[in-house]
């Protein structure tokens, strides 16, 4: 239904920070895909094609607006993929999930947003189906090296005929950078949302709120999002490391668990996942660990019950802005390490490392996202056959994992000797 398309991709909300890297990043990996650059203002996209080089220099630029959903649904019939940096996704990225689902047209973002991703799967999967679109939410740092680090798990524990995946954690082991703007818009949308309305509220504390089938999904007891642990409660190759909840596992976690339904839980049906970042080994790691996995806890509780009632002019001046960001140089000096481990059903034992250097909220996740554009747009042939509201992994984990490492990105799996 897309093949015959006038561009490959769209890149909508090129103006933006996060949209420019993209951008960038597209006119350097792009090769022969057919490109178009999309927001509200011509003028400022001409702007930044002028700076992307000789690659990108025939680049149609397309008038697309979030507030008229019928420029929307013109950009969505022109090609196979659109890409969006356009949020907060609760505020502005609807009318594109409508348009691309209307029009078979495959979809990237991304969000960190869980209601947002609920309320596209409500509103959208059906269509979705039936035309034949993938919608693929969070195809950044969040969530990508969460969701194809346990992808990889999986695919290498199936080959090995060791059973399938239980209990597994994600442990963030090294990290520098920042948070962009836009992300922190989203955390910030997340929490009025949340915060105003308690069927979200109800659905946000629930570990399988993106599952396809709710009632499908086993009974695992509790599973919080931010939990204090030793490194060596989660393997022993990380004896004398303490831990905190990571951040943005409401997110990453819930997409995980979603990636293990859409594809009939293939990881298993006693699959458990949380993820973690590691505060080292010193003497005061306890404490710290202790004291930031508290407060995390303390703000996401609070948060999600108050926010609403902080005045917006408070949070607006106190908050980055989106389409703000750091310098080059200090997107460059960034990276992120993490490592995925599991215990299988058989009780083997395997790690995942998956690792990239630059900011992991800018220079990063501007790879991610550009790649990910690209499987959908030019590995058709080789992608998963799930159209609907997808993840990463379940849309296109095996692409992303030849696409990846040759982007620079490193993703190993190993065997761990039993404990």
């Amino acid at each position: 239904m897309t093949e015959a398309r006038e561009y490959d991709i769209v890149l909508y909300g090129a103006t933006g920070f996060v949209g420019k890297l993209t951008a960038e990043y597209l006119a350097r990996a792009g090769g022969g895909a057919r490109i178009a650059l999309a927001g509200r203002s011509t003028d400022r996209l001409r702007a930044v094609r002028d700076t992307l080089g000789s690659p990108a220099q025939f680049w149609p630029v397309l008038m697309a607006d979030a507030s008229s959903p019928s420029t929307l649904d013109a950009m969505a019939a022109q090609t196979r993929v659109v890409v969006t940096t356009v949020g907060p996704y609760s505020r502005y990225g609807l009318p594109l999930v409508a348009a691309c689902a209307a029009a078979g047209t495959d979809y990237a973002d991304l969000t960190g947003e869980p209601p947002f991703v609920r309320d596209s799967i409500d509103l959208y999967h059906k269509q979705a189906l039936d035309t034949g679109a993938r919608i693929v939410h969070a195809c950044g740092f969040d969530s990508i090296p969460s969701d194809l680090t346990v992808y990889a798990l999986y695919r290498r524990a199936s080959e090995d005929g060791a059973g399938e995946l239980d209990e597994t954690n994600f442990v963030v082991r090294s990290f520098s950078g920042g948070l962009s703007g836009g992300t922190i818009a989203s955390a910030v949308e997340v929490l009025r949302t949340v915060s105003s309305d308690p069927n979200a509220r109800r659905q946000f504390a629930d570990p399988y709120t993106l599952s396809p089938d709710r009632g499908a999904e086993p009974e695992l007891g509790a599973q919080p999002d931010l939990r204090w642990r030793r490194g060596r409660q989660i393997a022993p190759e990380l004896a004398g490391l303490w831990t905190a909840g990571f951040a943005m596992a409401p997110i990453n976690t819930r997409i995980v668990r979603r990636s293990n339904a859409l594809q009939q839980w293939a990881y298993g049906r006693q699959f458990r996942y949380s993820e973690h970042m590691s505060l080292g080994s010193s003497a005061v790691a306890p404490i710290t660990s202790a004291v930031v996995n508290g407060v995390g806890n303390t703000v996401s509780a609070l948060g999600n019950r108050y926010f609403r009632l902080l005045p917006d002019r408070l949070v607006q001046r106190v908050l980055p802005k989106p389409g703000s960001g750091p310098s080059a140089a200090v997107r460059q000096r960034g990276y992120y390490k993490a490592e995925t481990y599991t215990t299988t059903t058989t009780g083997a034992r395997y790690v995942a490392t998956i690792a990239q250097q630059g900011d992991p909220g800018y220079h990063a996740t501007s790879v991610l996202l550009g790649e990910s554009g690209l499987a959908l747009a030019m590995d058709r042939d080789e992608l998963s056959e799930l159209r609907g509201v997808l993840t990463p992994a379940a849309a296109m984990g095996d692409v992303l994992m030849t696409r990846l490492p040759a982007a620079g990105v490193s993703l190993d799996t190993a065997r761990l000797a039993p404990r």
